[in-house]
């Protein structure tokens, strides 16, 4: 197999050559098994998905002997095969004047207090009103900015996976991140150091230069950021303190959500501490010792206490089948009051970009998840959330 940057003069002269990724070549032995043509390509060329070669042959951009070809085409020896990736097409990243919460700011960062309900960054299905789109429009940018689409993000659309919530508050090494990867202009500031899921309120920090997103970013791979969470829990935790380690992975039943595992996966470490403990319920404050995706949501699930009003992971209507008959009137109210995650990143913690000074930062519980807690407990909380 040969690859090449762009085509050859005269294969596949319906493509042009600026729009062109990859050309691969194979020319099949002789003794080569007859084996589907979608199924060969698949196998033979590294991250392709079943979806993306279908697309590919059905779009033209899959010959064998110079002829286009169908997907249940049985490779023979002797065949030449040649398929031709299309660059992505890019997204534009749309500045829009929408409020936001600032809790600092300075010439290298900001930090922001994000409403339950935004995405951090534009994406599948999420192509204006994030963070990002804001952020963009606070620092006085106006005019649209083309943005090279990760990879990752480019198959999950094949793939189908729409998933609205799948901004999640991806792996903190994952988040490393070089400008050259994301985006087509200098131009776009800010930068995005880490991410909180659609649904969940609280401490976010993006940098508004490269240097100090780079920097941030640096904190957040290197587990030296503070973060602390306060959730809501369905049932009643028994452990004062509980440190909660289990791998996370994907779920192999569904793509889009995680799980923990008892082999492969990254290391996940979360600590819960109980605040106070109600007759169904549980409220919680969540220190995160690494970032993996949808993290203190698996973990808690796992634990049998999933967060109120998480829908991925077993807090609405599958968790009222263990609160007993006598409360469970209550308990549906309790879980109809939020339509979210009852989950709230209250502390951020790490050291400045540029002065290297310490910084931290809290924030109160938003409204939507006090007026839970009054549903269950409707005085004033015994703890101090400064």
């Amino acid at each position: 197999m040969q690859k090449r940057p762009k085509p050859t003069e005269g294969s596949n002269s319906v493509q042009q050559e600026e729009h062109v990724e990859h050309v691969y070549d194979f020319v099949l032995p002789a003794k080569q098994k007859g084996l589907r043509l979608d199924a060969f390509i698949t196998h033979s060329i590294q991250h392709a998905t079943r979806t993306r070669v279908q697309r590919s042959i059905d779009s033209g951009n899959v010959t064998v002997n110079g002829i286009t070809s169908r997907s249940n085409y049985r490779i023979k020896g002797g065949d030449v095969i040649r398929v031709v990736v299309m660059k992505p097409p890019p997204l534009q990243l749309i500045p829009q004047d929408i409020p936001l919460e600032i809790v600092y700011e300075d010439d290298d960062l900001v930090v922001i207090n994000k409403n339950a309900g935004m995405t951090v960054h534009p994406g599948i299905g999420n192509r204006s009103g994030t963070l990002v789109n804001a952020m963009l429009w606070h620092v006085g940018q106006r005019e649209p900015i083309e943005v090279l689409r990760r990879a990752a993000e480019v198959e999950a659309e094949e793939e189908g996976d729409t998933n609205p919530d799948s901004d999640s508050d991806d792996d903190d090494e994952a988040i490393m991140m070089s400008e050259a990867d994301t985006l087509a202009s200098d131009a776009v500031r800010p930068g995005v150091v880490h991410r909180l899921d659609k649904d969940t309120s609280g401490l976010i920090v993006m940098g508004k230069h490269y240097k100090a997103t780079m920097l941030l970013s640096n904190q957040f791979r290197d587990r030296t950021v503070t973060r602390e969470y306060i959730a809501l829990l369905w049932g009643v935790v028994k452990n004062d303190f509980e440190k909660i380690e289990g791998n996370i992975d994907r779920s192999p039943r569904d793509r889009k959500l995680f799980t923990v595992v008892e082999r492969g996966g990254k290391t996940a470490a979360t600590d819960v501490t109980v605040l106070e403990r109600y007759d169904f319920a549980t409220l919680v404050r969540c220190k995160l010792h690494t970032g993996r995706t949808h993290q203190i949501r698996v973990h808690c699930s796992h634990s049998k206490h999933p967060i109120l009003g998480d829908r991925f992971y077993g807090g609405t209507e599958a968790a009222l089948k263990g609160v007993h008959s006598l409360f469970k009137p209550l308990a549906k109210i309790f879980m109809e009051s939020i339509g979210r995650q009852a989950l709230h990143a209250r502390t951020l913690g790490f050291n400045h970009p540029i002065t290297n000074k310490r910084m931290e930062f809290a924030c109160e519980l938003p409204p939507d998840i006090m007026a839970s807690l009054e549903i269950v407990r409707p005085t004033s909380l015994p703890f101090s959330l400064e």
